[in-house]
């Protein structure tokens, strides 16, 4: 089954979490969100939700970059979902996902989780 990391180059939580997995011989399949060819869908980010276990995709907001953004607290979920899906900025990173599991890396050993 192959394991997923969404993944973001430029930050460095991101990078130390595919340096992780690759020294636990884990060669992931990369998905680069921020890129527009690759961003996640309001779908997907339901989805991936779902498979953290999360009661809402505040549990994988990126706060600072929400307030940046001027994402108002007000939002319900749905809202936030397309926020999200609008603005890959606002995901938390970096996320592993394999099969109907998904972990955040925060800390990045959380990763290693779903393996």
């Amino acid at each position: 089954m192959t394991y997923t990391l969404l993944h973001h180059t430029g930050c460095s939580t991101s990078r130390k979490g595919l340096a992780l997995l690759e020294e636990n011989g884990i060669q992931p399949e990369i998905r680069k969100y921020m890129n527009a060819g690759e961003a996640l869908s309001f779908d997907e980010l339901k989805d991936i939700a779902k498979k953290m276990g999360a009661s809402s995709p505040r549990d994988f907001l990126r706060a600072k970059d929400a307030e940046k953004f001027d994402v108002p607290d007000t939002l319900s979920d749905e809202e936030l979902y397309a926020a999200m899906a609008d603005n890959p900025r606002l995901i938390q990173r970096p996320i592993g996902i394999k099969g109907d599991k998904a972990a955040l890396g925060r800390p990045i050993e959380k990763l290693l989780d779903i393996v």
